[in-house]
């Protein structure tokens, strides 16, 4: 059956079981990945996965059932799973449905021209052989992936939504190795959009400087410093620590920011921004994981925490609308909460100023352990990092094998100027270079 025809079945059977609240939420996706190892195809895979997950309410509570199976019996099946589970949970959280109303912005593939196989090899190759000309250092080890990708998302409901919306990438992925005497250094860059788009021959320099501006690391010496965080670096803290904002959280005590809306959580230079259809972003939406309109705002502005971020459970707890980000990692999770693309509003400074106004100080480029490291709850953070001394203004020499510790929280108020390089992780969080007051470093 097509997913129109199982929605329908299933659609009449909740109405024979005479169940007045329901939701139908399905996913599909497909996706191509190529691996390029020397100057050969190390991998070629093809993937597709749909799946369907039927949400019922029943007195207040709701029953979750999942399937992969598109089928006339599946649709009472997943009918019956879902009653038999309502009846046996037992929660204090009221389960609801979003009902009509909302308005819900357009949104467009990000690619609309599906490429071919061959084609995607072909450009894989390209960019494996470009590392290896772009300097004479590179070596094996040298590795190129390139995956392209198509997604679908679905929600139906007995309140009389029925959305869709569709997205389409490519993710390019070069990670360079090179080698100087007896020293070896790893380089990475990744960049995802249309794949029409990608700047091949920047990613390829982005690469391969990572790797050889490495070259000839020393040790720091241990003290309080000025940081310079990369764009990398900083939207990688972020990342780490972007459930702090989640409302959820929040409420569990997970989170130190209760209370905190309409204060000052940070330097009047931040402002975090989440948006469901950033430009740069690979996958845009137009509506949550419960059908609530996904909007852009500004979640701290100058400063200031607006909002957290909340989905219909948290929203009725606090007494406010929900935000829009509700969110369902696959068909079969339960609904939770997350950002879609989160970043850091870059301000209008160049990261050259950034070093100027630390005279002296250290450039974080990579930040290691942030998940052993790093813990979310209390904002706390002992990291192992590279990147270069900033002296008389400047960059200078690489330096590696320190860590850097502070607190997220504390951080965010320390910040003294924020760069204009916007740089994103993974499609989805994304910062500038920002300049930090002192911070503990941990060298020899």
């Amino acid at each position: 059956m097509t997913y129109q025809e199982f929605k329908e079945s299933v659609i009449r059977e909740a109405k024979a079981r005479k169940i007045a609240e329901y939701e139908i939420y399905y996913t599909e996706s497909e996706s191509t990945t190529v691996e390029i190892f020397q100057e050969e195809v190390k991998g070629y895979s093809t993937e597709s996965s749909l799946g369907v997950c039927f949400r019922c309410v029943v007195n207040e509570r709701a029953g979750y059932a999942s399937t992969e199976d598109l089928s006339e019996e599946e649709a009472v099946s997943i009918v019956d799973r879902a009653l038999a589970n309502a009846g046996s949970i037992e929660s204090e959280t009221k389960a609801l449905l979003h009902k009509k109303g909302d308005h819900y912005e357009k949104v467009s593939e990000t690619q609309k021209e599906e490429v071919s196989g061959a084609e995607l090899v072909e450009t894989a190759l390209g960019v494996q052989r470009k590392l290896y000309q772009a300097d004479s250092r590179v070596t094996d080890g040298t590795q190129t992936y390139l995956a392209q990708g198509r997604e679908k998302y679905a929600l139906y409901n007995s309140n009389g939504l029925d959305l869709e919306d569709r997205a389409a990438y490519t993710q390019c992925v070069a990670v360079s190795v090179v080698k100087d005497g007896e020293e070896m250094n790893n380089g990475m860059a990744d960049k995802m959009g249309a794949m029409k788009e990608i700047d091949i021959d920047a990613l390829v320099a982005e690469a391969v400087e990572d790797a050889v501006s490495a070259i000839g690391a020393e040790g720091v010496a241990s003290g309080k410093y000025p940081v310079v965080f990369s764009g990398k670096a900083m939207a990688s803290l972020l990342m780490t620590f972007a459930s702090v904002f989640s409302a959820e959280e929040v409420q569990k005590g997970l989170s130190l920011l209760k209370d905190k809306e309409g204060e000052k959580i940070a330097a009047d230079c931040v402002t975090i921004v989440d948006d469901p259809r950033y430009p740069g972003s690979a996958v845009k939406r137009s509506f949550d994981g419960e059908g609530v309109a996904a909007y852009a705002k500004n979640v701290v502005e100058d400063g200031t925490l607006n909002t957290l971020l909340y989905n219909l459970a948290t929203a009725e707890k606090a007494g406010v609308k929900s935000t829009g980000n509700a969110s369902k990692p696959s068909y079969a999770s339960v609904v939770g909460i997350s950002p879609f693309t989160f970043y850091i509003k870059p301000g209008e400074v160049s990261r050259e100023e950034l070093f100027r106004k630390a005279g002296s100080g250290i450039y974080v480029t990579s930040l290691q352990g942030l998940h052993a490291g790093a813990n979310p709850v209390t904002g706390d953070f002992s990291l192992a990092a590279s990147g270069f001394l900033v002296e008389d203004g400047c960059k200078a020499k690489p330096v590696k094998g320190f860590t850097v510790a502070d607190n997220f929280y504390a951080l965010l108020k320390k910040v003294v100027s924020v760069g204009s390089d916007l740089e994103l992780v993974h499609g989805r969080v994304g910062a500038p270079s920002v300049l930090v007051e002192e911070i503990t470093v941990g060298g020899k």
